[in-house]
């Protein structure tokens, strides 16, 4: 018997010294993506002089919000230029969101339960573009848009980002669609139900928890992006906000604590909306809406 227990209490001992590596790899993690977000907020409360200190300030001794009053002051230039390119991309990312959930959805239910020639070929056609980097495709896709005459306007990165984003949205959703067990629309259609009715009754709100997740990819992905924002857009009223607080650095001198205040604004929205919609977004990577 004391053999026995022995041996129990070895495999115990080392899946306890592997739940405790993962926590301080984790914990170690955690600090690597911390680290710069709490910097950007205390240098966003220092003064100009006080961010430039070497060796660095590490706790304001003066904190100020000027950064963020001036940021969201309509009545200042640098405040208006802020507010607008805030706005800009909040349209930009929410109409991508959007036209990207009503392509993806019925694209991806599609591939998951009907079966056509080409089927396979299709599918993976259409993630053939994430094989490549996104900048391959800069100087195609500016041309394109001055051909459609979409140069210096938002229709210009909501189209690319769909472009960019819907591969993965599509493969995202029809792995979720493959675990929704096609049985449950049967039923419905013994039922009496059609096709469109127990997609839009059964399916869709099995389907939430992904769509979320898709959504909330699409989202990040045109909050964030720079490049085609920066080649497409000249007209400073189109300008969106990653392109935009580049207006903080000029030839002489760079308002760090402005910078730092409007970098941390822009992590804002992106941030608040992954909290809300975390339990959505891990259980569609992880789960899926039913399990067979």
């Amino acid at each position: 018997m004391a053999e026995t227990s022995t041996a129990r209490a070895r495999p115990r001992k080392r899946v306890d010294r592997w739940r405790w590596a993962g926590r301080i790899f984790l914990g170690l993690m955690l600090l690597y993506t911390a680290v710069p977000m709490v910097w950007m907020l205390l240098t966003s409360i220092k003064s100009g002089f006080a961010a430039m200190q070497l060796p660095p300030q590490w706790w304001p001794a003066e904190p100020t919000l000027a950064s963020y009053q001036k940021l969201l002051d309509p009545q200042n230039s640098v405040g208006a230029d802020f507010l607008h390119f805030f706005w800009n991309s909040l349209i930009v990312s929410t109409l991508t969101t959007i036209l990207g959930v009503i392509v993806a959805v019925p694209a991806a239910y599609a591939f998951s339960r009907f079966r056509f020639p080409g089927r396979n070929f299709l599918f993976f056609a259409v993630l053939l573009r994430n094989m490549f980097p996104a900048v391959i495709f800069l100087v195609p896709l500016f041309i394109l848009m001055r051909w459609l005459g979409l140069v210096n306007s938002h229709g210009s990165l909501v189209v690319t980002y769909l472009t960019f984003g819907l591969p993965l949205s599509i493969w995202l959703l029809k792995g979720f669609y493959d675990n929704i067990p096609i049985q449950l629309e049967q039923a419905a259609r013994i039922d009496g139900a059609t096709r469109f009715q127990a997609f839009l009754k059964i399916v869709m709100p099995l389907s939430v928890p992904g769509i979320i997740a898709t959504a909330i990819y699409s989202f990040i992905g045109a909050w964030n992006e720079y490049i085609y924002a920066y080649t497409f857009l000249n007209r400073n009223d189109q300008l969106t906000l990653p392109v935009g607080i580049q207006r903080f650095f000029s030839e002489n001198t760079t308002d760090f604590p402005g910078l730092m205040a409007a970098s941390f604004m822009m992590s804002v929205p992106v941030v608040v909306l992954f909290l809300v919609l975390q339990k959505y977004f891990v259980r569609a990577l992880t789960e899926g809406a039913v399990k067979h």
